[in-house]
């Protein structure tokens, strides 16, 4: 994929000495943490042309264009080799710089996305991570080593985040792991009116992925959901999203169609390197995860992507507030 914008090593390197500025870690304060990221973005310290770059991609996503990827990204100076047994634990102990998370904060802030997280990943912290957790591998969820299927981010729960940000902290040259997304209005235009009828209609449910029943072993179903939602969003993930044991015949019809439609839209596909940062929507279209050629597989293990999930605005947050745990706007709960 193309970037939208890279940035220059000059520009990198004026951003995380900015950056590098908050000693404030999100995971131990979040609340100090974000009272950084709004002097930040009230004060004088960032660069002009960071605030022109963050507008520009805010005036593109009122216009319909949703995704974008920049290039040279700031991101910390030591990347610590994570403990893929618990890395997120590892990370606690060994991650003391926090330009990466400093960068995904103000970049959320600037586009006026609110962040979210959920309490059962990554302790409900608000930065969280692409990275394979060693019981998991095999398994369904993103925290396997393998490939994902085409999906959104937690199918299976009534808060799903708008956009997805991805930051590059180490991404294996030797290895080719692509990340792609395919558009919703695209699946949508090899289907019929018939067709998108009956997939907005809530003939399905999806399974949990496996860290969810890890976490909430009595919880192995969404509720009854449609796959086109009203304002046209998506909610599916292949292999786990399913018609109704009670659903007509046209239920199961359409869902082919629809499986049918992803395999012949168009596809964006981009390779995360180092310092990459790749931001696409959660529900107005799908993304996966293959590994198209495995060089060293050990090195491929350690890829680790930062994460945030966000959402289209402050008033689709303040919907949600009945969901946030422990008083934490912002912090789902699992159910």
């Amino acid at each position: 994929m193309k970037p939208f914008y890279v940035f220059s090593d000059t520009e990198r390197d004026t951003l995380c000495s900015v950056f590098s500025e908050n000693k404030l870690s999100p995971y131990e304060n979040y609340g100090a943490f974000s009272n950084f990221i709004e002097d930040l973005a009230s004060g004088n310290r960032l660069p002009s042309s960071f605030r022109d770059l963050c507008e520009s991609i805010y005036l593109d996503r009122q216009n319909g264009k949703l995704v974008h990827l920049l290039g040279n990204s700031p991101v910390d100076e030591i990347i610590p080799t994570l403990d893929h047994d618990d890395p997120v634990a590892d990370k606690y102990r060994l991650k003391t710089t926090f330009v990466g998370e400093t960068f995904l904060g103000i970049f959320a802030y600037l586009l006026r996305t609110p962040l979210m997280s959920y309490k059962t990943r990554n302790n409900g912290d608000f930065f969280t991570d692409v990275v394979s957790i060693n019981r998991f591998r095999g398994m369904r969820t993103g925290f396997t080593d393998g490939d994902l299927i085409y999906h959104n981010d937690r199918t299976s729960h009534p808060v799903r985040a708008d956009f997805i940000t991805l930051l590059g902290m180490r991404c294996p040259k030797s290895d080719l792991v692509y990340t792609s997304f395919v558009d919703g209005a695209d699946i949508l235009g090899y289907l019929s009116d018939d067709e998108i009828n009956i997939l907005s209609q809530p003939w399905y449910h999806t399974v949990v992925d496996d860290l969810t029943r890890e976490t909430n072993q009595d919880w192995h179903l969404s509720e009854a959901h449609p796959i086109v939602l009203g304002d046209r969003t998506i909610r599916f993930q292949d292999t786990l999203t399913k018609p109704l044991p009670t659903a007509p015949t046209e239920a199961y019809t359409a869902l082919l169609e629809f499986k049918d439609g992803i395999v012949k839209s168009p596809k964006t596909r981009h390779c995360l390197r180092n310092g990459d940062l790749f931001v696409f929507p959660n529900q107005q279209g799908l993304h996966n995860r293959e590994r198209i050629e495995i060089n060293d597989s050990d090195e491929a293990s350690r890829r680790w992507l930062l994460k945030t999930y966000s959402l289209k605005d402050a008033a689709t947050r303040d919907s949600y507030a009945k969901y946030w745990a422990d008083g934490v706007v912002g912090c789902a709960l699992d159910f």
